[in-house]
C-alpha cells in the first residue's frame, strides 16, 4: 500500500473513530456507512405508554434523511412555491421553489441556520432532495436533487464552495433526480455526477476543485459511491445503469467492471461487502461476486433468478451471519435470503406495509443495534425486531410520525432516519421528530 493510501486510511479511521465516540450519525447509514448503530444503553422494549418525543420541528418536502454531528442536526428540504406533485413514476413534475439545507439544535430542534436558493424542479417524485448531508471536520457537504453540490460551514452555514453538475459537467439529471449520497473519504468528496467521462467525480474536499473524473454511461444511476477494502487494497465502487465498476480512489483508474444492468437504470442500493464477497442487488438484477486478491475482475458466485435472491431498491440491504435482509422491490416484503445460494428463507409484509397483499416498493429501513434490529417503515413506525434465518420476530413498535407522501395509492414516508444521542431523528414532509430511545436508569 502506498504511503498516501496509508495516511488517508489512518486519517479516515481517526475521523470515524472520533465521530463514533461522540455518538454522532454524520452521514448516510451512520459513521461507517454500514447501517450499524453502536451506542449502548438503548431501551430493550418500548413502554406501553410509548416513547418520549423530545421535540418536533417544521420542515418542508424531502426524501433526504438527517445527519447528526456535534450537537446539531443537518437535513435538506424543499419549500414549494408553485406546482403540483403527481408522483407519476414515468413523468416529470415541474415545481418552483427553494431547496434548503437546515441546521437544527439536536437537543431542542431549534433552527440554528438555513442555507436556501431558488431551484426549479423537473423530476418524477419531485417532492424534495434525496441525499443525506455528510458532515466532516466542521463542514457540511449537501447535494440537491438537480445537481447542486454545496460545501457549507457547519457552524454558521456560510458557503465555502459549490459545484453545479449541469453547468460544469453538462450532466443530464435522471428522471428521479440526483440521489447518490456524497461520500467524503480522505482528501476527497466522491459524487455521482453524470456527463461524458464524469459519471463519478472526486472533488478536493477543502477547495471543491476537481481531482479526477471517470466513467461514461447512458445514465449515471442513483447508487452512492462506496469504498471497500479487500486484500489490503482500497477500492471505490461505482454502479451506474450499465455496470458495477471498481476504481482506484486516488486516481480514478479502473480496476474491473462487471456488467450488471438494473431495470429502468435503477442502480440505487449500494453493494455490500461480506468477507471476501460482494453482494450487488437492485431492481431486476442481483448477484454475489467473489473478489480477487489482485484487483482483477471478480467471479460470479450466483445471479438471481425470478424466485430467488433479493431485489432491493429504496432500502439498503444488510448481510448478517450468512443471511441477506432487505425489502424486495416487487413484493414489498421484508425477506431473509441465504447468502451462499440466494435461496429465500422467509418473507413478511408485517414490518413494511403491514398488509396481507404484496405492495410494490414496500419499504422499511434497517439498522443493526447490538443483537437486534431497529426498523423504520413507510408508515412512520419504529420497530424493534430480531431477524434470523428462522424468521422475523417483532419486539416493539411505536408510531413516530405520519406518512405524508404517497405512491401507488398508499401513504408513505420514504426517508432514512438518523440514530444518535440515544435518539432517533426521523422526518416526513411536514416535520422532523426526535424520539428518546435511552433505557431508563
Amino acid at each position: 500500500m502506498r504511503r498516501r493510501d496509508v495516511l488517508c486510511a489512518l486519517g479516515s479511521w481517526l475521523v470515524l473513530a472520533t465521530v463514533a465516540a461522540a455518538a454522532d450519525w454524520p452521514q448516510w447509514l451512520g459513521p461507517h456507512r454500514d447501517s450499524v448503530w453502536r451506542e449502548d444503553g438503548i431501551v430493550e422494549v418500548f413502554p406501553d405508554s410509548g416513547l418520549p418525543v423530545l421535540w418536533r420541528s417544521p420542515i418542508g418536502l424531502g426524501y433526504a434523511g438527517p445527519a447528526v454531528a456535534a450537537g446539531r442536526v443537518y437535513v435538506m428540504d424543499y419549500e414549494l412555491i408553485s406546482g403540483k406533485l403527481t408522483n407519476n413514476p414515468g413523468a416529470r413534475d415541474e415545481l418552483r421553489g427553494r431547496e434548503r439545507v437546515l441546521c437544527l439544535d439536536a437537543q431542542s430542534g431549534r433552527q440554528r441556520w438555513v442555507h436556501q436558493y431558488e431551484r426549479p424542479y423537473n423530476l418524477s417524485y419531485a417532492g424534495g432532495p434525496r441525499c443525506t448531508p455528510s458532515v466532516v471536520d466542521g463542514k457540511v457537504y449537501a447535494l440537491g436533487a438537480e445537481g447542486n453540490l454545496w460545501c457549507l460551514d457547519a457552524q454558521d452555514g456560510r458557503v465555502l464552495w459549490s459545484v453545479d453538475f449541469v453547468q460544469q459537467y453538462q450532466a443530464t439529471i435522471p428522471i428521479w433526480g440526483i440521489a447518490a449520497h456524497p461520500l467524503v473519504d480522505g482528501d476527497y468528496v466522491y459524487c455521482v455526477v453524470g456527463g461524458e467521462n464524469s459519471v463519478v467525480v472526486a472533488f478536493d474536499r477543502q477547495s471543491g476543485r476537481e481531482a479526477w473524473r471517470a466513467l461514461s454511461a447512458r445514465e449515471q444511476g442513483y447508487c452512492p459511491p462506496t469504498i471497500i477494502e479487500h486484500a489490503g487494497i482500497r477500492q471505490l465502487l461505482v454502479w451506474h445503469a450499465e455496470s458495477l465498476n471498481s476504481l482506484d480512489p486516488e486516481t480514478g483508474k479502473a480496476n474491473w467492471e462487471v456488467p450488471l444492468e438494473p431495470r429502468f437504470g435503477m442502480a440505487i442500493a449500494a453493494p455490500r461487502l461480506a468477507g471476501s464477497q460482494l453482494l450487488a442487488t437492485n431492481y431486476g438484477v442481483a448477484a454475489l461476486l467473489q473478489l480477487s486478491d489482485n484487483q482483477s475482475a471478480p467471479t460470479v458466485v450466483w445471479r438471481g433468478e425470478p424466485k430467488t435472491a433479493l431485489y432491493a431498491a429504496n432500502c439498503q440491504p444488510l448481510v448478517e451471519d450468512g443471511v441477506i435482509y432487505g425489502c424486495d422491490i416487487d413484493t414489498g416484503a421484508l425477506m431473509g435470503v441465504r447468502l451462499a445460494d440466494a435461496q429465500r428463507l422467509w418473507q413478511t409484509m408485517a414490518p413494511t406495509t403491514g398488509g396481507d397483499r404484496r405492495a410494490a416498493y414496500g419499504t422499511t429501513f434497517l439498522v443493526k443495534q447490538a443483537d437486534r434490529f431497529v426498523l423504520f417503515n413507510e408508515q412512520g413506525d419504529l420497530i424493534l425486531a430480531r431477524l434470523s434465518a428462522e424468521g422475523y420476530q417483532e419486539i416493539s413498535r411505536f408510531h413516530v410520525l405520519e406518512a405524508t407522501n404517497n405512491t401507488f395509492g398508499r401513504p408513505v414516508v420514504w426517508s432514512h432516519p438518523a440514530f444518535a444521542n440515544r435518539c432517533v431523528y426521523a422526518r416526513n414532509d411536514q416535520e422532523i421528530v426526535c424520539v428518546n430511545l435511552a433505557a431508563a436508569k
